[in-house]
C-alpha cells in the first residue's frame, strides 16, 4: 500500500466489484497492437491492469492530515455524498475521492489549461501548448491565487490539493487508470503533485468556451471577402425582442438608469446590433482578412473544454414560483449544453457537515467538476441556483500595427512587453516560444502560426490603415485574462442562504458571466454577474478593431449594482435559455450585440403559460417533460410552405407527404423529422452555404465561385475552384435559431437574392425564387436520405442521422483504434434537435451527428429536497471498465432522471458502499 495510506476491512471495489469484473473479461487475452507516435508496441492486457485502478469503496482508509473521520457514501450509481465535521477535512476528501474517480480526466484538464499537454501526448500538442502559453490561463490563475482570493477559499483549494495528493502517494500510472497504462507504451510520463492553482485554472478553461462572440466577430470579418455589408447584416438579423421575450421583464429599471447617469451616462458601445459588419473594415483591409483566417485554423486546434469552442453553446434554465406548483414552494430547473464527453464535464455529489457550524459551514449538493472543489450547480439547505451561459461580449480581437518591438496607438510606438515560455516534449526536445503583450496585457494571438507572421508583414491595407511597416499582429482583449474572484463566488454561493446572501455571492462570479436563476422555499429571482466591459464610442465590440486607436478601446466595467436582476416577477416564473438579458431600449449599456434568439426560451415560456393559464399546477415532472420537447420552432415555419410546392417526381413526393399532419415533433423514431432536417439542410446549403467564404464552408467541400477580385454581377464563366477550409462541426450555416430568424425575415421575399443561385452552384431547378429554391431542396434531401437511409421511406428515422457517440477526450480522439474501442462507447439514437428545448445541437453545415448536448439535467424540488431529480450525461467513473462509466446515459437517452437524496435519512436509504476515511 501507498506509504500513510492504510486500506483495512471492506473489499475492493466492492460489491458492485464483481459486475465491473464481468465487463473487464471483455478485454482478457488480448494482444495490443497498435502505434503511438510512430513506436510500434505490443501489450498484454490483463483482468488486473483493468481492474487496478478501480477506487476502494468499501471499509476505510487511512489519511494523514485529517482532523477526524470522514464518511464517503455511495448510492447504486456511484455518486458520492461526503459527511465531515470541519470544512477542511470535507475539501479533503472532495479531492481524495474526485481523484479515485477522475483523476486522469483531471490530470489532462491541467495540462491543457497550463500549455503542457506536450508533457503527456508529445510533438502532435506542441502547437496547442504555444497557444494555451500564449494565453497564459495558468499564470493568472496563480495572480488571482496570490492576490485575489479570500483566505478561507485558499485553505479550501489547500485542503482539497492535499486530498489528491494523499490518493496519488505511491501509486504508479497503471494504478491509476488504464490511460495511463497505454501512455505507459510510448512514454515515462508520471502524474505530478496537485497544487490549488490546478484547481483554480480550470475556471479559466470553462471561461474560454463561454466566451461570447469572439466567433461571430471572426465570423463577421471574414465574410467581408465575399458579402457586403447589407448582406451581412442580413445574415446578423435583429434580435426579435417583440415574439421572444427578454429574461428580464420587471427589473429596476429607474435604479439602474440612476446608476448609469451617475457614471457619466457613457455606455461605452454603439447602438448598431445587426449591420456592423463593415464598421471598421476601411481601417483594417485584406490584413484583417488574412490574420483572421489563419487565426481561425489556430482556434479550430485547441482542445475542447467545456463546449465546442465557444460557438453554438447554450443552456436552459427556469424556476417557477410556489403560486404555480402542486408543492406550492418553487420548482428550478437546469440543463447546460455543452460539448458531448467521456466522462462528463461534470461531477455529481454532495458535501455535507455532520453539523452545520462555523466550524463546519457547508450542507450543498449537485454538480461541480473534477479537480475543482465545492459546487458549481445545485442546491444547499435553503436555496437553490442553476446557470445558463449569458452570451455577454466579454472579448474583442485587435488588429495591431506593429513597429520593430512595439505597436503603434494613437500615432505613438509603445513597447511590447515579452515573456519567454519553454514547451517540454515527450519523447522530443523542448522548445521555447517568446509570448508578446501590449502594455494593458492583450496577448498576440497571431505570434503563434509562422503564416500568421508572414501575412503580417506582406498584408496590402487600405488608406484609412497606417502603413504596412513590419506588417500587422492581432491581438486579444477578454476579461478572463485579468485576475479575478469566481472561486470565491462558488463558496459563497454553497454557503448563501437568502436572495441577499446569493446576490453578495453573484457579484464574485466575475468570469464567465453566467445567467443566475435562484430559488428558496416562497422566493424565486434572477441576477446577471460579471466583469462586463464598457467600450468607447467608435466601438460596438461586433468584430475586429484597430488597436492604433483609441476610440475603440475598453474604458471600464458596468458597475455591479447596475446588472440586471429581477426577484419574484408578478408573472410567477424566469425563463433563460440564452435569450437577450434585457430590452435595449429599457437599459441604459450594451451587454452583447450577438443574442441567442430566443427560441428555446420562448418555448419554454410558452410551455409554461399553457400550463399555468389553463388553471394547471407545474409539477417536478412537468418540468422534466419540459426539459425533453422536441418541438421544431423552422418546422412550423416552413412545413407550410413546403407542403404547397408541386413535386412532380414520385418518390420526392412520398417524402414530402411525410410532412403532412406532422406535429413537428422530432422524435428518434420519427421518419417526417428526418426528411424535414435534411430539406432544412439544403435549403441552407443552396441559400447561404455556398455564398459563404471558403474560410466559413466545410474543410473539403470545393465550389467554382467568381473570383474573390471580380467585380460586377455573379455568372456562370471564369470561376475558380474554392475548397472550405473549417472543421464540420464549426462551419456556417450552422442551422441554429440565428438561421431561424435569417429565413424568417426573408420568408416573404420570393426574389430576394438569396433565393436566387448561379447554376454552377446547384443542379437546375433552384435559381429563379424562393419556392424553386425550396423545391430543389426538397429533391436534394430525398436523395441524400436514400443514400443515407435507404430508398424505403418506412424504414426512415430522425435517431439513424442524430447519433450520439460518447468518446474519451484523448486516446479516445487520437489513440490507436484498439484504445479507442475500448474507451469511446455509443452510438445512441438521439430525439431533439438544433434550438429545440431538448438541444441536442447538430451543425447543418457538417451533418446530422450530435455536436452537443444537454450535458446534465436536474430539477429542485423546493417543497421537500429529497424530490428532487437529477441526470448526468455518462457516469460518476471515469474508469473505462467501471460499472458507472456510463451507466446514467440510457436513462439520459429516455429522458429518465435518478433520484437526488439530500437528508441523511434518504442518503443512508440509498447507500451501496460506505469508505471510511480515518485520519
Amino acid at each position: 500500500m501507498p506509504p500513510n495510506t492504510t486500506a483495512t476491512t471492506g473489499d475492493k471495489p466492492g460489491k458492485s466489484g464483481r459486475k465491473k469484473g464481468r465487463k473487464a473479461r471483455l478485454v482478457v487475452l488480448v494482444l495490443v497492437l497498435a502505434i503511438i507516435g510512430g513506436i510500434a508496441y505490443g501489450a498484454y492486457w490483463s483482468i488486473s491492469t483493468v481492474r487496478a485502478s478501480f477506487p476502494q469503496t468499501k471499509g476505510s482508509i487511512t489519511l494523514d492530515g485529517l482532523s477526524g473521520p470522514v464518511d464517503v457514501k455511495r448510492d447504486g450509481n456511484g455518486i458520492p455524498q461526503i459527511y465531515a465535521s470541519s470544512d477542511a477535512d470535507l475539501f479533503m476528501a472532495q479531492g481524495y475521492v474526485q481523484a479515485q474517480d477522475r483523476f486522469y480526466e483531471m490530470d489532462v484538464r491541467r495540462h491543457m489549461t497550463s500549455g503542457r499537454l506536450s508533457e503527456m501526448f508529445g510533438k502532435g500538442q506542441v502547437k496547442n501548448d504555444e497557444f494555451l502559453r500564449t494565453l497564459g490561463w495558468d499564470r493568472v490563475a496563480k495572480k488571482e491565487y496570490d492576490t485575489k482570493l479570500s483566505a478561507s477559499t485558499k485553505k479550501y483549494l489547500q485542503a482539497y490539493a492535499k486530498g489528491v495528493n494523499a490518493y496519488l502517494q505511491g501509486k504508479d500510472g497503471k494504478d491509476i487508470s488504464l490511460e495511463y497504462a497505454a501512455l505507459g507504451f510510448t512514454n515515462d510520463y508520471k502524474p505530478s503533485q496537485w497544487t490549488p492553482v490546478d484547481s483554480v485554472s480550470w475556471l479559466k478553461a470553462m471561461a474560454w468556451d463561454l466566451r461570447g462572440n469572439m466567433q461571430d466577430e471572426i465570423d463577421r470579418a471574414l465574410m467581408t471577402s465575399r458579402l457586403g455589408p447589407k448582406q451581412i447584416a442580413d445574415l446578423y438579423p435583429d434580435y426579435p425582442y417583440s415574439r421572444n421575450k427578454a429574461i428580464v421583464q420587471e427589473g429596476q429599471y429607474n435604479a439602474l438608469t440612476k446608476t448609469f447617469e451617475q457614471n457619466g451616462g457613457t455606455s461605452g458601445s454603439g447602438t448598431s446590433t445587426s449591420g456592423t459588419a463593415g464598421t471598421s473594415s476601411t481601417s483594417t483591409g485584406s490584413a484583417l482578412q488574412s490574420q483572421l483566417s489563419g487565426l481561425y485554423n489556430v482556434l479550430d486546434d485547441v482542445p475542447t473544454a467545456v463546449g465546442v469552442n465557444g460557438q453554438g453553446i447554450g443552456s436552459n434554465s427556469w424556476v417557477v414560483a410556489g403560486s404555480h406548483t402542486i408543492t406550492g414552494h418553487p420548482l428550478l430547473a437546469n440543463d447546460p449544453h455543452l460539448s458531448a464527453s467521456l466522462p462528463s464535464v461534470w461531477y455529481q455529489m454532495g458535501l455535507h457537515c455532520r453539523t452545520v457550524s462555523s466550524k463546519c459551514q457547508y450542507d450543498v449538493t449537485g454538480y461541480t467538476f473534477a479537480g475543482m472543489p465545492g459546487v458549481v450547480i445545485g442546491h444547499n439547505q435553503d436555496i437553490a441556483w442553476g446557470m445558463t451561459n449569458s452570451g455577454v461580449d466579454v472579448t474583442d480581437l485587435y488588429l495591431e500595427k506593429l513597429s520593430g518591438d512595439g505597436y503603434l496607438y494613437d500615432g505613438t510606438v509603445k513597447p511590447l512587453t515579452t515573456r519567454e515560455e519553454t514547451i517540454k516534449v515527450a519523447g522530443g526536445s523542448a522548445k521555447k516560444i517568446i509570448v508578446r503583450q501590449t502594455a494593458d496585457g492583450m496577448p498576440l494571438l497571431s505570434d503563434r502560426d509562422d503564416e500568421l507572421v508572414k501575412v503580417g508583414k506582406k498584408a496590402t491595407v487600405d488608406t484609412a490603415a497606417p502603413d504596412r511597416g513590419d506588417g500587422y499582429g492581432i491581438a486579444l482583449r477578454w476579461t478572463a485574462l485579468d485576475p479575478g474572484t469566481s472561486m470565491d463566488a462558488v463558496f459563497a454561493m454553497d454557503r448563501a442562504s437568502n436572495w441577499s446572501g446569493f446576490r453578495s455571492a453573484a457579484k464574485l462570479f466575475d468570469v464567465p458571466s453566467q445567467n443566475l436563476v435562484y430559488a428558496d422555499r416562497t422566493n424565486i429571482g434572477y441576477t446577471l454577474p460579471g466583469k462586463i466591459p464598457t467600450r468607447a464610442k467608435k466601438a460596438d465590440g461586433s468584430i475586429p478593431a484597430p488597436g492604433w486607436d483609441s476610440g475603440y478601446k475598453w474604458t471600464g466595467y458596468i458597475p455591479q449594482d447596475a446588472l440586471p436582476y429581477e426577484y419574484n416577477p408578478k408573472r410567477g416564473y424566469i425563463v433563460t435559455a440564452n435569450q437577450a438579458v434585457v430590452d435595449p431600449d429599457k437599459y441604459p449599456y450594451t451587454l452583447t450585440t450577438d443574442w441567442g434568439y430566443g427560441t428555446r426560451s420562448q418555448r419554454i415560456t410558452d410551455l409554461i403559460e399553457s400550463k399555468i393559464k389553463g388553471g394547471g399546477k407545474v409539477s417536478t415532472d412537468d418540468m422534466r417533460q419540459m426539459q425533453l420537447d422536441n418541438s421544431s420552432e423552422i418546422a412550423k415555419l416552413l412545413v407550410p410552405k413546403l407542403l404547397k410546392i408541386d413535386i412532380k417526381d414520385k418518390d420526392v413526393r412520398q417524402a414530402q407527404e411525410l410532412l403532412e399532419g406532422w406535429d413537428y415533433t422530432q422524435d428518434a423514431d420519427s421518419a417526417a423529422a428526418a426528411y424535414f432536417n435534411a430539406v432544412w439542410r439544403n435549403v441552407l446549403k443552396l441559400a447561404f452555404g455556398n455564398k459563404l467564404p471558403k474560410e466559413l464552408r466545410v474543410e473539403g467541400q470545393c465550389l467554382w465561385v467568381d473570383p474573390v477580385s471580380s467585380t460586377g454581377p455573379a455568372d456562370d464563366t471564369n470561376k475558380v475552384r474554392e475548397c472550405g477550409q473549417r472543421d464540420a462541426d464549426q462551419a456556417q450555416p450552422d442551422g441554429g435559431d440565428r438561421w431561424f430568424e435569417v429565413v424568417r425575415t426573408l420568408m416573404n421575399d420570393q426574389k430576394s437574392d438569396w433565393w436566387t443561385t448561379p447554376k454552377s452552384l446547384t443542379r437546375p431547378g433552384a435559381n429563379d425564387n424562393r419556392d424553386d429554391l425550396f423545391a430543389r431542396a426538397m429533391i436534394d434531401a430525398r436523395w441524400e436520405l436514400t443514400a443515407k437511409l435507404g430508398k424505403d421511406i418506412d424504414t426512415w428515422s430522425w435517431g439513424r442521422l442524430h447519433r450520439l457517440f460518447l468518446k474519451n477526450q484523448t486516446l479516445g480522439t487520437d489513440g490507436p483504434a484498439f484504445v479507442k474501442y475500448i474507451l469511446n462507447r455509443g452510438p445512441w439514437k438521439l430525439s431533439g434537435g438544433e434550438a429545440t428545448v431538448n438541444a441536442t445541437g447538430w451543425n447543418a453545415a457538417g451533418g446530422y451527428g450530435v455536436v452537443w448536448v444537454p450535458s446534465m439535467r436536474m430539477v429542485v424540488n423546493l417543497g421537500d429536497l429529497d424530490k428532487s431529480k437529477w441526470i448526468n450525461l455518462t457516469g460518476a467513473s471515469g474508469h473505462a471498465y467501471s460499472a458507472h462509466y456510463t451507466d446514467q446515459t440510457s436513462k439520459w437517452v429516455k429522458g429518465e432522471l435518478l433520484d437526488w437524496s439530500f437528508t441523511d435519512k434518504a442518503v443512508d436509504q440509498g447507500t451501496s458502499d460506505t469508505l471510511v476515511l480515518k485520519p
